[in-house]
């Protein structure tokens, strides 16, 4: 399935969803504890988000140091800026997605996904993208004066 429809869909949707949910929940709190709610989410996200960014630095960092490559390390570590982006975001349902981000379990459970289903490819030799007009020709040749 492409991609672009689901994105659309999905910027589409979760703002509606954000605003009903803000809205019904100022209805049942009111406003200023509803806006206190929000702020204490993006704060306490943020401190979640540090802490396990530095354990996932010291995990890569001990890969690093046993000579292996910290590719779930780096997958992890774009999860966790996702999370802590949505985290930022002012809203419910992002920051439930956000703080499901930062739970270690779902987060390698989601690594593992992505890796198994085949979307993570590794290459040890990066690859130069074709450029027209580069063409190399391989020959021998012999300078005739």
């Amino acid at each position: 399935m492409p991609i672009f429809p689901i994105l659309l869909l999905l910027f589409l949707l979760v703002p509606v969803a954000e605003i009903y949910l803000l809205i019904q929940v100022g209805r049942e709190i009111g406003a200023l504890p509803t806006v206190g709610l929000v702020i204490a989410t993006a704060v306490l996200g943020a401190w979640l988000l540090r802490q396990q960014g530095i354990s996932t630095l010291m995990r890569a960092r001990e890969s690093l140091d046993r000579g292996e490559l910290p590719a779930l390390q780096l997958l992890e570590g774009v999860i966790l800026l996702v999370g802590g982006a949505l985290l930022l975001t002012p809203g419910f349902v992002t920051d439930v997605i956000g703080f499901a981000c930062l739970v270690p379990a779902l987060r390698q459970a989601l690594v593992r996904q992505v890796v198994a289903r085949g979307q993570w490819v590794h290459s040890d030799t990066p690859e130069a993208p074709d450029q027209p007009g580069s063409r190399v020709i391989e020959g021998e040749f012999r300078r005739e004066d």
